[in-house]
């Protein structure tokens, strides 16, 4: 797992050789979730409310970065860094 963003607490990873559709994973305390980069929502698992809006207003202001950085994990390719959420 690569640390790709992490900002207010909020750590977003993703996996290399990873399966469909484009996601990426997110850890807050306890909390874990996945989410569907392309339709920006809560797949699998839970975030609190506010962290949630988070995350989603993050995957929208960066949804060709993840999706490039999705492409690079699938094809095992190198990650990189994104901005996070200011």
């Amino acid at each position: 797992m690569v640390q790709i963003s992490w900002f207010y607490g909020i750590k977003i990873s993703m996996f290399y050789d990873e399966h469909l559709p484009p996601h990426f994973h997110v850890e807050y305390g306890e909390y874990h979730a996945i989410v569907d980069i392309q339709k920006a929502v809560i797949i699998k698992g839970q975030l609190p409310k506010k962290q949630a809006s988070l995350v989603i207003a993050w995957t929208f202001l960066h949804q060709d970065e993840l999706m490039d950085n999705w492409h690079n994990a699938y094809h095992k390719k190198e990650l990189f860094k994104i901005d996070p959420l200011r």
